[in-house]
């Protein structure tokens, strides 16, 4: 449109100390700001739907009336639809894709903006200016990146920027925690009593036969390592990060806004996307149309039980069978940690039994995050061919049916062995003399100290392990296809000798350079959000086991940004520019994960962590409020009379005979009346575990809903910015018409009754905008709506009740 006049909002009085404090942060930031000598702040351009009626809205004589992105959008779309064959025979006979699919063309791309070495063009400022990676701690120009490759991925970078800026108080926050467990590592009286205690505590054996007694001081590294993870501040910084990701997703969408209105997205729907290609082509031979209200263009109507019920059941079957073939792995692993770690019991070396859980944990987390890659090349391939047979109309909805079944899939996969871990393992093996056995073998059991420390390995490893494999493989892949690329274009070059110059003149083309770098592809961002989104969730719903995992997230985003930039800008073809309102599906996944925190959290420091049961102690049975005999009170007595037969260990020379043994539990002793039955501590723990749950999740729950309310989803400034625009648009509408009313040749008593309804419409338009809190939707339906109206007397429904 044409540069709206007074479009500023009034400056208001402002708080003088908020004002300097804001001051104050610019200055100091404002080296890390996009430098606008650089890159010079782009003019914000207010756009409408456009109608030859209103034509004088319109800047019709710019030269970027159609921008680059625009052109390049209309072109794909001819491309994507236009049929290449007159036989109706072929349903599929349309699009460029099939066309390269048969070979007839090669490929079909957007040209990037010259070479990484031309200084005037945009593609080598943003290579210097923002792929860079010493540029990896300044904002990022969203503005030009949007101009260059789309408002999609300008969202993509925009959410990352965002994401990882968010990432920085929960890193300080997480090391400080791990900086207080460092400090106060050896003032933990439980790990000392293992450590430096007098007495030699005689544990129960870890296998059936092969393994003997041992004492508890060889696993002295291992509950020192447990307390750097379980301690109180555990507690706080899982309550900490709830609240994080809250007011994450709150800021995100204040943010959101405001990019969304900058980019004029407000007007967006995602109805008025025309159907997919694929889709028309599925349902070419169904003769039963139907009309489309919103674009009211016929359309053919799936049948319901012939076709999109068999294929929502088959979708749904086998994403089951796929889940369940993730748990099966899981299984596997389990199984190898049990075996791996009676092996490595039979020898009974200190030294060996010491590093046994550690080294078990850490090899078995290894294989898993094999498993877990090879299991997501099927993964991916798989929930393709199932969402193209559900006869999804738009591309929009492919992707997110896509999104979502990938990421239920991954979310198995990756997630899987962690929760066991965290609420399955150790938590039903019984106790010596009667164990819960699985296949006649004993199931996996906790270290003295639980399993919080096999958790942290688990996750540390596969997080860790999976964000270095991911960058690897992100730069490798496109290396190597533009290298098979370069290779066909030397290959399918050689000339006679006499051709040689006209090839040396034409190597040097934009289209045949761009040649040489890889497809981008329409769903080639899906793997980039599916990093990040994964990489959130081990950042929140595991957080109380690895307090340092928003530190190494933050470390990885900081380089995956840039990185992600200079692929985008040397390894691939110049994506075509996609138009879409928000992050899609994306944010209700993090809207889920988010939830799902608090309640893995709590169970976290409830069930899987020694906490509870430390403050019931110092609350019932110390004298002192100290963790003084804790050690002594946590391990229950078993008779070694009392074990099965084959099941004793096995006796060896020099070893003496142990007529007691201890074990972690709260069970009465062996002389008891009701001997190895839980005691009533045991009951206590348990209430105080659940009642911990309630607590928590309630607190966080309430506090969540006050910073929601607390936060608006769109700031009053752009509110009213967005409603002194719409003000300004109408006030042009009517002016203009008011205009072309009055120059008509004749004027009669009609024609003054049209004009003065046309007058009152627009007043009555502005009255409601101003007097009702619209969505942007419905203002959007108010300010491009038709300001002119026949006359008609009958009672009309206004464009925003529609």
């Amino acid at each position: 449109m044409k540069e709206l006049l007074k479009c500023e909002i009034p400056q208001t009085y402002n708080n003088v100390i908020i004002k300097e404090v804001n001051t104050f942060v610019r200055r100091i930031m404002s080296k890390y700001y996009v430098d606008t000598t650089v890159f010079p702040t782009m003019k914000h351009h207010f756009t409408a739907v456009y109608s030859r009626d209103k034509e004088y809205l319109f800047d019709l004589d710019s030269p970027n009336f159609f921008s680059s992105a625009t052109r390049s959008r209309i072109v794909q779309f001819i491309l994507d639809r236009t049929k290449f064959t007159e036989t109706k025979e072929d349903d599929f006979a349309f699009g460029i894709e099939r066309l390269i699919t048969e070979r007839a063309y090669v490929a079909a791309y957007s040209l990037h903006d010259g070479n990484l070495h031309t200084p005037d063009s945009m593609r080598y400022l943003l290579y210097t200016e923002w792929a860079s990676l010493k540029k990896c701690l300044h904002y990022q120009p969203l503005d030009y990146i949007k101009e260059y490759f789309g408002v999609k991925i300008g969202l993509y970078f925009a959410w990352l920027g965002f994401y990882t800026h968010m990432l920085i108080p929960a890193s300080i926050v997480g090391l400080l925690c791990f900086i207080y467990s460092c400090a106060t590592l050896y003032s933990n009286e439980p790990s000392e009593d293992i450590c430096n205690g007098n007495g030699i505590i005689e544990m129960c054996p870890l296998c059936d036969h092969f393994c003997g007694y041992w004492d508890l001081k060889e696993t002295c590294l291992h509950a020192r390592i447990t307390y750097l993870f379980d301690n109180p501040s555990t507690v706080f910084f899982s309550i900490f990060m709830s609240l994080w990701a809250t007011l994450f997703l709150e800021l995100w969408k204040k943010y959101s806004a405001e990019i969304t209105h900058r980019w004029d997205l407000t007007g967006l729907d995602v109805h008025e996307e025309y159907p997919r290609p694929q889709y028309l082509a599925r349902l070419a031979h169904i003769k039963k149309k139907s009309i489309n209200i919103i674009t009211n263009v016929e359309e053919p109507k799936v049948p319901y039980w012939k076709m999109r019920l068999p294929a929502t059941i088959l979708s749904f079957s086998v994403v089951l069978l796929l889940i369940a073939v993730a748990m099966a792995a899981v299984l596997g692993v389990v199984l190898y940690r049990m075996s791996v770690l009676t092996a490595l019991s039979v020898y009974g070396h200190p030294m060996v039994t010491s590093y046994a859980i550690l080294f078990t944990t850490a090899t078995a987390a290894t294989i898993n995050l094999c498993c877990i890659i090879f299991f997501n090349w099927i993964y991916v391939w798989l929930a393709e061919y199932l969402t193209e047979i559900e006869l999804l109309r738009t591309q929009t909805e492919f992707d997110d049916s896509l999104t979502l079944k990938i990421y239920l899939l991954e979310f198995v996969n990756y997630y899987a062995s962690i929760f066991y871990i965290a609420f399955f393992k150790g938590k039903f093996v019984g106790y010596p003399g009667k164990y819960n056995r699985f296949f006649g073998f004993r199931q996996e059991e906790c270290g003295p100290g639980g399993c919080l420390l096999e958790l942290c390995i688990q996750l540390s490893i596969i997080m860790v392990g999976k964000q270095a494999m991911n960058t690897i493989l992100e730069m490798l892949y496109p290396l190597f296809y533009k290298w098979m690329n370069t290779l066909k274009v030397h290959m399918g070059s050689k000339k006679p000798k006499d051709n040689d110059k006209r090839y040396s003149s034409r190597k040097f083309l934009q289209w045949i350079r761009d040649y040489k770098l890889v497809q981008w592809g329409p769903r080639s961002l899906f793997p980039e959000y599916l990093e990040m989104v994964l990489q959130y969730g081990f950042v929140t719903i595991f957080v109380a086991a690895f307090p340092l995992a928003p530190f190494f997230a933050l470390l990885n985003n900081v380089f995956e940004m840039r990185l992600d930039a200079k692929k985008l800008l040397t390894m691939y073809r110049r994506p075509v520019g996609q138009r879409v309102r928000d992050i899609g599906i994306w944010y209700r996944i993090l809207d889920s994960i988010s939830k799902l925190s608090v309640i893995t959290n709590a169970f976290i420091i409830a069930f899987t962590s020694n906490f509870i049961p430390r403050l019931v102690y110092r609350l019932t049975i110390s004298d002192n409020y100290s963790l003084e005999g804790f050690l002594e009170h946590s391990l229950s007595k078993f008779n070694t009379s009392d074990l099965k037969n084959g099941t004793q260990p096995i006796p060896s020379l020099g070893q003496h005979s142990v007529d007691v043994c201890r074990y972690p539990g709260y069970r009465e002793p062996p002389d008891s009346t009701n001997k190895y039955e839980y005691t009533i501590m045991f009951w206590h723990v348990l209430a105080a575990r659940l009642a911990f749950i309630v607590v928590f999740e309630n607190v966080v729950a309430l506090v969540i809903i006050f910073v929601r309310w607390c936060i608006p989803d769109i700031s009053p400034k752009l509110r009213d910015k967005i409603r002194r625009e719409a003000y300004i648009t109408n006030e042009i509408i009517i002016h203009q018409e008011a205009l072309r009313a009055h120059t008509r040749p004749t004027i009669n008593e009609s024609t003054m009754e049209q004009t003065y309804m046309v007058s009152n419409e627009s007043s009555n338009r502005w009255n409601r905008v101003m007097r009702n809190s619209l969505s942007t939707s419905e203002f959007d339906l108010e300010v491009h709506g038709s300001p002119v109206s026949p006359v008609n007397t009958e009672p009309r429904i206004s464009p925003a009740a529609v």
